[in-house]
């Protein structure tokens, strides 16, 4: 089956997975209904950039969070809360409870996903290790608890470069997974022997290069903003490329009055908050091989809805579990990125 078939397969199974809309009183009474129960079960909310707003609201609003994975890992460790309700993707929820053990990690929906955790699978990663036993394993945070567990090092888009580098450093080769892009952006501005799994995220590898020029020519004072899970082509086209909380800052930073942005639409929520008076465009990703649901917009994280949020924390369904025997070996990566991260913090804040 061609690449383009098995995703409309996929696309197909997730439409059928869509939410209902809901009505603007609908939406105020489950907002009310959550927030109630979040404190009724000593819960928190945990929302990434890219779920709806409608989420990434109430997040705020009850006292929990809405940030990039990196964030959302840190945040659910060190809140006192005894249950964690991460709303995003399969591996966010199994990233809370790799790092706190102790606490109920709930999620909306356990169909909720990425492709770039399905196509890095365990035991073909696991071989694919065994090949290259001189190599410093590095992950992406978007893989399963296995992956990790397998891996020395777990980064996220916003540490990746600094984390590599360091590694680079002290001479290490590195076997990086899962998404070829990321990597490849990595290599490109390190300079670091990097061998990379071929895994790519369905949002990010639609944007078009060709369609974004087109773009800027229409909008020629906007800035292009660039997550580096795209393709090479649209990164080099780029003013700024970075992970989403970088790319947030960036709309703060820069003077332009009009942002193209090349990431999943729901960052969109935290852009206006952070620069409420520039015009934001989706990169374009119209061409061959565009899926609908996927353009721009992840389907997976799109699960996430207030019904299923309400769902999970009045029934404790949809909790994530990791098997125990694995937690001590995928903190150890997870642990020397948080330490790593705070070191380097703990610098700039000391040469400021």
């Amino acid at each position: 089956m061609s690449q383009i078939s098995e995703r409309l397969l996929v696309q197909a199974h997730l439409d059928a997975k869509a939410p209902a809309p809901l009505s603007e009183a609908e939406k105020a009474d489950y907002k009310a209904r959550i927030a109630a129960s979040l404190k009724a079960h000593d819960a928190v909310l945990v929302a990434h950039y890219y779920t709806d707003p409608l989420l990434q609201e109430l997040a705020e609003e009850t006292g929990g969070c809405v940030s990039d994975s990196l964030e959302m890992a840190r945040f659910g460790r060190d809140h006192p809360a005894s249950t964690l309700l991460v709303a995003g993707v399969r591996f966010m929820g199994e990233t809370a409870k790799i790092l706190s053990p102790e606490k109920r990690v709930l999620m909306p929906t356990l169909e909720a996903t990425c492709s770039l955790d399905i196509g890095c699978p365990i035991d073909e990663f696991s071989a694919y290790c065994d090949q290259h036993p001189d190599r410093t394993v590095v992950v992406y945070a978007n893989t399963s608890a296995a992956v990790k567990a397998r891996a020395d090092w777990v980064v996220t888009s916003s540490c990746a470069l600094p984390i590599v580098e360091h590694l680079m450093d002290k001479g290490e080769k590195i076997l990086w997974a899962p998404d070829q892009h990321l990597g490849n952006y990595i290599q490109r501005e390190t300079g670091a022997d990097m061998l990379l799994w071929e895994g790519s995220c369905i949002v990010h590898e639609e944007f078009k290069a060709k369609a974004l020029e087109d773009l800027r020519k229409v909008y020629p004072e906007a800035a292009v903003l660039v997550h580096p899970e795209s393709p090479q082509a649209v990164v080099e086209l780029a003013d700024v490329v970075g992970s989403t909380s970088q790319l947030i800052r960036a709309t703060q930073e820069l003077p332009n009055p009009t942002f193209i942005v090349a990431t999943d639409r729901g960052i969109f929520y935290k852009m206006q908050q952070a620069a409420p008076d520039r015009l934001l465009i989706d990169a374009p990703t119209a061409g061959n091989g565009a899926t609908c649901r996927s353009c721009a917009n992840c389907p997976w994280m799109a699960m996430n809805t207030l019904p299923r949020v309400l769902q999970s924390l009045e029934h404790g369904t949809d909790e994530i579990l990791v098997d125990p025997q694995l937690i001590p070996r995928a903190v150890q990566p997870l642990d020397r990125m948080l330490d790593f991260t705070r070191l380097a913090s703990m610098a700039v804040k000391g040469n400021a």
